[in-house]
């Protein structure tokens, strides 16, 4: 009997290990299937009896059947609820760097918001922010098409005086055609007008002065010309204030009253007096005048501007009368003078102005007769030169 339940067992335990090889655990269907766990190592089966026959494994199975023994002896897989779960460890991120309180924040990041406050405009630009500062502005506040500008020009100096020096003021009107291209007449009087420092040295020193073409004064001139705004922009002053800026350049042509010095400043001794006599000039009539320049015209509002500009006066010398007499006629006054004869009664040019060169000064007791031989070393040698004058504007205009 013992032989025969030995056979049976025997043929019945690989049945068995492969039914609980296939069969899953209770629950495992339906339920999250629990966290991997810790492999515990597996212990050591007994060795088998040397009488018993190693059982035979099915192709089929992916791991190898335990023996029959260990399998009869293995204890049935615990149900879910009897499994120990492991918690799997999260992945530790890096603590992030603290943040100051007062640390900068960058316009990308300031929020952008649709407040009325916040999107209105502030010259023609949206204000996203209260506290910015600069914007982008774009059209042109004040057109200048159709306007008028009177500019009164105070100061007008001369920078390159080199046997000449002039200072002055000088009036302009402006018709603005088209929004760059104007109209202009001016008109300017130099109330000081002398030869430079170093002429007046020479003539004092070694009694040569530079040609009479070179150092020819001009007293006034009258042009008429154009302007024209190739470039124009604003800037923004004071935070919240814009001025809008425009370069002018001006071109002009017109007629200029000249004169030159006959005699400069001198001291006259009479009867133990000395008197100091002024200098003395002499009309040269009018000429050519021309004019180019360029500056800058900065406009405040509507009306106001300052204007700062660079001129090249151009005009022609050519001195060939002194006070409308020529060399003929101070040969004849020459003459005369030295005869004591009446210069009423000598056959002149009809525009020689005699009478400046005839009688005696009550005040300073100077005989103007004396200075005929001055005015006739003028005109002795002709001379012509085209002469320029740059000379620096400052003024300020208004428009209407």
């Amino acid at each position: 009997m013992r032989p025969i339940i030995s056979l049976a067992l025997l043929v019945a335990a690989p049945a068995l290990a492969l039914a609980q090889a296939n069969v899953p655990a209770p629950g495992a269907e339906t339920s999250v299937p629990p966290p991997p766990v810790q492999a515990q190592p597996k212990p050591e089966a007994p060795s088998a009896p040397a009488t018993r026959p190693e059982p035979v494994v099915p192709q089929e199975t992916p791991e190898p059947a335990p023996e029959a023994d260990t399998a009869a002896e293995a204890p049935a897989p615990a149900s879910p609820e009897e499994t120990p779960v492991v918690a799997e460890p999260q992945p530790t991120q890096p603590d992030a760097p603290a943040t100051p309180e007062d640390a900068p924040v960058l316009a990308a990041e300031s929020p952008r918001t649709t407040e009325a406050q916040q999107q209105r405009l502030v010259h023609g630009a949206p204000l996203y922010n209260p506290n910015v500062s600069v914007h982008i502005v774009q059209k042109k506040r004040f057109a200048d098409e159709g306007h008028h500008e009177f500019a009164f020009f105070p100061a007008t100096v001369q920078v390159n005086g080199k046997y000449t020096n002039h200072a002055g003021s000088a009036l302009q009107y402006i018709y603005h055609l088209q929004e760059n291209f104007a109209f202009q007449l001016m008109g300017q009087y130099n109330w000081y007008s002398n030869e430079s420092d170093f002429n007046l040295e020479l003539i004092d020193k070694v009694r040569e002065q530079a040609q009479a073409a070179s150092s020819l004064l001009l007293v006034w001139g009258a042009q008429a010309g154009v302007e024209v705004t190739p470039l124009y922009g604003k800037f923004a002053f004071l935070n919240d204030s814009l001025a809008q800026f425009s370069v002018v350049l001006s071109g002009g042509a017109g007629l200029g009253s000249t004169r030159h010095l006959i005699r400069p400043e001198v001291a006259n001794e009479v009867d133990g007096e000395t008197f100091t006599v002024p200098a003395r000039f002499g009309d040269t009539g009018t000429k050519f005048l021309g004019s180019v320049g360029g500056g800058f015209r900065l406009q405040f509002g509507e009306h106001y501007a300052l204007r700062m500009e660079v001129r090249d006066l151009i005009y022609t010398a050519r001195v060939d009368k002194v006070d409308g007499c020529n060399l003929a006629d101070f040969e004849a006054l020459e003459a005369a003078r030295a005869g004591n004869q009446d210069f009423a009664t000598l056959q002149l040019s009809g525009s020689c102005k005699y009478e400046k060169f005839d009688g005696v000064d009550p005040k300073t007791k100077k005989n103007y007769r004396e200075d005929i031989i001055l005015g006739r070393d003028l005109v002795a040698e002709p001379s012509s030169d085209v002469l320029n004058n740059i000379s620096f504007y400052a003024g300020f205009s208004i428009l209407f």
